[in-house]
């Protein structure tokens, strides 16, 4: 099977020779140690060497503020440091109560600043066509809610004053589907998936109620699902922490691949997801980025990949529990990862 051909079988839950996975995106701090045990000398030949079957790219995006998509809301009312983001920092509309006001922050214009013949290049550029390309997409309606408030200010205003949390989450919304339907456009028939992502959860249980998400934040994400649909995408959909009360939610949005099963958090347990969702969601993730690829052996990562291939033949593309490779994972704990998902 090709990559593409192994991504869409796993993730459609038909037979494969063996389940797809995916590197995630390694930390740029990451990379010189994984280079040196790999003997490569970029990411391209990394995933390369490790066989993975998935090229994420990122939308390109380039404004007054931020050089990252993630980060173009200059909420903070402390500045931050460039193309970063935070959610407990006071936020712009921390002391507004009117959502006729949610027009005082200035709103960027994705026209302005995602060009459309960069979002080609990037896809252009992927080195492979046997990859399944997903775009990188994120757009963190809920996140990015809670940094334009900050977060404790966020969640309040959800409960007490949810007419104004309303008006600005939607507007960030309306903002990711703009600059969605740009990068969708310029990459028409050259992407196989999109990767939205909020974090929903924390090690224990959900930030808010299943109730308040689905009142005030899942049709935004609905919105965006439906749109990257529309272009014939598998939509992945990224949320840390225990969210297994809301996994039902997610298939119903349209999520094609829950992401990441971050493995220790609670009820998200391979085997419960397994017994709890086999016939209708894939999963990607599984292999704890927590403890298990810090400390453990790659004796131990390698009997961790064998009970998750021997729970999911197919329907979990397997990958760290996160989609970031830290620096203090031992490389030696990657090679055993994918080495032993081929075997």
């Amino acid at each position: 099977m090709t990559h593409l051909e192994r991504f869409l079988a796993t993730v459609e839950r038909r037979p494969v020779d063996y389940p797809a996975s995916w590197l995630g995106l390694p930390h740029p701090d990451a990379l010189p140690a994984l280079y040196a045990h790999f003997g490569v000398k970029t990411v391209d030949e990394l995933k390369a060497k490790v066989c993975d079957d998935v090229f994420a790219v990122e939308m390109p995006y380039h404004s007054p503020t931020s050089n990252a998509v993630y980060a173009a809301f200059d909420f903070a009312k402390n500045k931050l440091r460039r193309d970063e983001r935070t959610l407990t920092a006071p936020g712009f509309f921390e002391d507004f109560s009117d959502p006729a006001d949610v027009d005082k922050f200035d709103w960027p214009d994705p026209a302005r600043y995602v060009s459309p013949a960069l979002c080609r290049k990037v896809v252009d550029d992927v080195p492979d066509r046997s990859y399944a390309v997903m775009g990188t997409l994120w757009s963190a309606h809920f996140q990015d809610a809670c940094a334009a408030f900050g977060m404790e200010c966020a969640l309040i205003k959800m409960a007490t004053e949810p007419d104004m949390f309303k008006a600005v989450i939607d507007k960030i919304t309306d903002f990711y589907l703009h600059a969605n339907e740009i990068f969708f456009e310029a990459t028409k028939g050259k992407l196989h998936a999109a990767l939205f992502g909020n974090d929903f959860g924390s090690q224990t249980g959900l930030i808010v109620s299943p109730e308040m998400l689905r009142e005030y934040v899942f049709e935004g994400s609905r919105k965006l699902i439906a749109q990257a649909k529309s272009y014939g995408l598998k939509v992945v959909y990224h949320s840390c922490g225990a969210v297994y009360d809301i996994i039902p939610d997610l298939i119903s949005l349209g999520a094609d691949v829950v992401h990441p099963i971050q493995a220790l958090a609670a009820k998200m347990e391979p085997q419960r997801l397994r017994d709890s969702f086999a016939d209708t969601a894939s999963f990607c993730g599984g292999v704890d980025a927590q403890y298990l690829l810090v400390q453990g052996t790659p004796s131990q990562v390698r009997e961790k990949v064998r009970e998750l291939k021997k729970l999911f033949p197919t329907g979990l593309v397997i990958s760290p529990s996160h989609e970031a490779i830290l620096p203090d994972i031992p490389p030696a704990n990657v090679e055993a990862l994918f080495d032993e998902v081929h075997r």
